[in-house]
């Protein structure tokens, strides 16, 4: 069609000078080239538009109207304007015009904002002087559209990290990406029709896997599996593919397509896991589990060299695994304190956060031990901190190197995993220690408990059954009055004694003997290859060191304890009855007056048998009401006349006959019945009180002991308010008397229980005073009416110059501040005298009666003023 418009145009003249005009003789040629599917577009000399056909108008979404006669440019992109404008002077000046006779795709800017794309030929022609150019235009945009999409998904193919390959109809690969050449090392050509299944095959290679590559092209799902692939030069590769097939017009598979990732890293890390993981489970030591993870990460990262230190309690270092470190390295790092400037892992550790130097010889941290890694060449070390859930470094870390270098991201990953691993294992053992600890340590005094104990004695037997001419000793301890301490001082400061206590049984025995701790306030001491008189001598030791004051809240206690002996094989040959010996020594020992030791004897036994029944005995007497309570006169030290009555229990056995009061509170301390015989006697002299007055025999008060334990006892001011309302009794006539010790008691719960019971209106004595740890603040402070002056310093008045002067200063002390002074265990004439002198307000002792029963008090008061009871009962009334 172009030869002959131009042969037309030549042969019939030049064209019209409008440019608006068609040229000479389109007309003949325009339906044709209107209907055109390819834009026609024409120019003449000038470069102007002289021919726009209807499908140069939908190319370029423009009118015709709009582009007749105006230059080309127009149509042209702004951005490729000045090279358009550089090839129209080029070919005006008569060069060579490259386009003409070829095919360009050039852009086309639509005024709408969109782009097309059109492939155009460009013919010339001269008609005269002027030159004419005819551009035929065809649409290729949807063809640069595809081909730009099929770029992109070539270039989304061939540089993503993925391997891609595609297999056709015959199951042999068509296509593979440069990421699969890379990753198996095959050229394209050598991949080219191969059958992936004998390609990729090798030793461990799951075969059923690779089937599933060839067989996919038969059905129609995706598929994903995991599979060890082989390289070219024969390296085993894990990889994980996920294949796709791709369908034909006619719904039949026509390729498949495979894409694959190389998780070799992500699978060693895996077995690394579960390696070290059954290793922990196993409850391997944690020196087996840290030199596994050392010898594994070696063996997946090559020219790596592990390390693993801990860090102890005083933040100093110790190694714990480095399998391919010279053992004096190691042994050079062992007790290296952490700091800021400390190697690589010391600065690790006291930073808590990763450190590497990549050149030791020059690196700073390194300056006072870099002679340690040079000459066995290791020239750049990467630790990293190993911390435990409760943020504590417990450890490093470290990756040793040949090489100046620091880590790759492969590193990276494993170090990641190896702390996570090493963390858990830490807190397993350490958990383990704990749980052990628990199980065989009393958690107070660290010393071994009972579980423990019976483990050591059981190997001491077993070294002595080896010796026949060995001995094994076992001391049993139990404290004299440690209950006191609890009862008034308070659990901490009893806690603290008995730490104490560990402390300085443990300074007297040799590194191979045991000292343990059963519970409570005992202690037992095992003594290997020890004869009678080594016992004895340790026994000695040990008392002397209790009996150093023990500072305890800047307050000083002294200690003292019980010690009972037995000795292997004379005493016995079984553990359990070595120590039940020398439990029944000890309470020998302790009924033999207390900070003394007893070895074992046969007969030891029937005493503690009988000890067993008195307990029992003195329950059932205490629920079957079989206690009686005896009343002892309180004299008036003036008059002589009656002040009022203590109550003083009283136990008579139908087996055991009079059981001597020292004998059994003491069995009912010890057995925990002392609450319970207070509680019935402060019931009991209430009601025989209020008896008494009912009878017209009338006492002013009535005195009960009770002990440290009751006023620790929240509800005794609920329990003497209901002992006085049961029996009518006022509170005025009632008189409790308390230890010194409780007076000393910081428990701000018992100073609280003191004051409501003196809120009662009950009169508070305290007793046996300036034997204990009173101070004059206590009883000045506290709700104190009474002191009781103690019958030690009554007794040796006539004897005694400190006794008399103790007993002066007593009842001066009690005088000054208003209160009554009562006192106790007077039984001469002498005494009764000197008392007199010093104005004592009140006497008690055998001078004037013993404790009486109910009715023999009566008669005592009858006896001694007929006139008394009934001059008393009118003072009360």
């Amino acid at each position: 069609m172009c030869g002959l418009l131009r042969r037309r145009v030549r042969q019939d003249g030049p064209m019209s000078a409008d440019p608006r005009e068609p040229i000479a003789e389109i007309g003949f040629f325009g339906p044709i080239i209107e209907q055109a599917i390819d834009g026609v577009v024409v120019i003449d000399g000038c470069n102007n538009v002289v021919l726009f056909n209807a499908a140069a108008e939908r190319l370029w979404g423009m009118d015709r109207s709009d582009i007749l006669g105006r230059n080309v440019r127009l149509l042209v992109p702004e951005h490729a304007r000045k090279d358009h404008d550089r090839q129209i002077d080029h070919n005006r000046l008569g060069g060579n015009d490259r386009l003409v006779g070829s095919t360009v795709e050039v852009p086309i800017d639509r005024p709408n904002g969109t782009r097309a794309w059109g492939a155009l030929s460009l013919s010339r022609t001269r008609i005269g002087e002027t030159i004419y150019y005819a551009a035929f235009v065809k649409d290729v945009t949807e063809e640069v559209r595809r081909r730009e999409e099929l770029y992109l998904l070539s270039l989304v193919a061939n540089e993503t990290d993925q391997a891609v390959q595609i297999t056709g109809r015959d199951k042999r690969i068509v296509y593979a990406n440069r990421a699969f050449v890379d990753l198996f090392g095959y050229s394209r050509d050598e991949l080219i029709g191969q059958l992936p299944a004998q390609l990729l095959n090798g030793r461990h290679t799951n075969l059923q896997s690779l089937t599933s590559l060839d067989n996919l092209s038969r059905g129609l799902r995706t598929d994903m599996m995991e599979f060890i692939a082989y390289h070219k030069d024969g390296r085993e590769i894990w990889v994980s593919a996920t294949v796709n097939p791709v369908l034909d017009a006619a719904g039949e598979v026509c390729n498949a397509v495979c894409v694959m990732s190389n998780i070799t890293e992500t699978r060693q890390i895996q077995a690394l896991q579960q390696r070290v993981l059954e290793a922990v489970a196993r409850e391997e030591e944690l020196e087996t589990v840290a030199s596994l993870v050392c010898r594994e990460v070696e063996a997946i990262a090559p020219g790596t060299i592990c390390s693993i230190l801990m860090v102890d309690r005083e933040k100093r270092l110790r190694p714990l695994a480095s399998p391919s470190l010279p053992a004096h390295y190691s042994e050079a790092l062992d007790g290296m304190p952490v700091g800021p400037s400390v190697g690589s892992c010391g600065t690790a550790a006291w930073r808590g956060e990763p450190v590497v130097v990549e050149d030791i010889e020059t690196d700073p941290l390194w300056a006072p031990y870099k002679e340690l890694p040079l000459p066995i060449g290791l020239k750049a070390c990467w630790s990293s901190p190993i911390k435990l859930k409760d943020g504590r470094v417990a450890g490093t870390f470290a990756f040793y190197y040949r090489e100046k270098c620091g880590p790759t991201a492969w590193h990276e990953r494993l170090v990641e995993a190896c702390i996570h691993l090493c963390a858990l294992a830490i807190e397993r053992h350490e958990a383990k220690a704990h749980i052990a600890r628990l199980a065989y340590f009393d958690t107070l005094t660290g010393l071994p408990n009972r579980s423990q104990l019976g483990q050591a004695i059981d190997q001491r037997i077993a070294e002595a059954q080896r010796e026949p001419s060995s001995e094994i000793a076992l001391l049993f301890l139990d404290l004299d009055g440690f209950k006191d301490v609890n009862d008034t001082l308070g659990h901490s400061a009893g806690d603290a004694l008995l730490v104490e206590i560990g402390r300085r049984l443990t300074a007297q025995v040799r590194p191979g003997d045991i000292v343990s701790r059963l519970g409570g306030d005992e202690f037992v001491i095992v003594l290997g290859n020890c004869d009678s008189d080594q016992a004895a001598q340790v026994a000695e030791r040990v008392l002397k060191a209790l009996a150093v004051p023990v500072d305890v809240d800047g307050m000083g206690l002294s200690a003292s304890g019980s010690i009972g002996i037995s000795l292997y094989p004379s005493d016995s040959r079984d553990r359990e009855e070595l120590l039940k010996h020398a439990d029944t020594a000890m309470y020998e020992a302790k009924n033999a007056g207390r900070g003394a030791f007893r070895f074992y004897s046969p007969g030891m036994n029937e005493q503690v048998h009988e000890r067993l029944v008195m307990v029992g005995a003195l329950k059932e007497s205490l629920d079957a009401g079989h206690l009686q309570l005896h009343y002892q006169p309180q004299i008036l030290g003036e008059t002589g006349r009656l002040l009022g009555v203590e109550a003083l229990a009283r136990w008579h056995h139908p087996q055991f006959g009079q059981v001597p009061p020292s004998r059994f509170i003491a069995l009912a301390e010890e057995c925990g019945l002392i609450e319970a015989i207070g509680e019935w006697a402060l019931c009991e002299a209430c009601r025989q009180m209020a008896e008494w007055r009912a009878q017209g025999i009338a006492v002013r008060t009535v005195s009960v002991n009770l002990s440290p334990l009751h006023f620790r006892n929240s509800r005794l001011p609920a329990i003497v308010a209901a002992a006085l309302e049961a029996s009518g009794l006022p509170p005025e006539a009632l008189t409790l008397e308390i230890t010194e010790g409780v007076m000393m008691d910081r428990c701000e719960a018992t100073l609280a229980t003191v004051e409501a019971v003196a809120g009662l209106g009950v009169r508070l004595s305290l007793d046996d005073f300036g034997t204990g740890y009173s101070s004059l603040s206590s009883i000045s402070t506290l709700p104190i009416a009474e002191i009781k002056l103690d019958q030690s310093f009554v007794r040796d008045l006539q004897s005694d110059k400190n006794a008399r002067a103790v007993a002066s200063a007593v009842i001066r002390i009690g005088q000054s501040l208003g209160l009554t002074v009562v006192a106790e265990g007077v039984e001469t004439e002498p005494q009764r005298r000197f008392l007199q002198g010093l104005r004592c307000h009140a006497m008690q002792g055998y001078l004037f009666s013993p404790a009486l029963a109910p009715k023999d008090l009566v008669s005592w008061l009858q006896r001694q003023d007929p006139g008394q009871a009934a001059t008393e009962v009118a003072a009360v009334a």
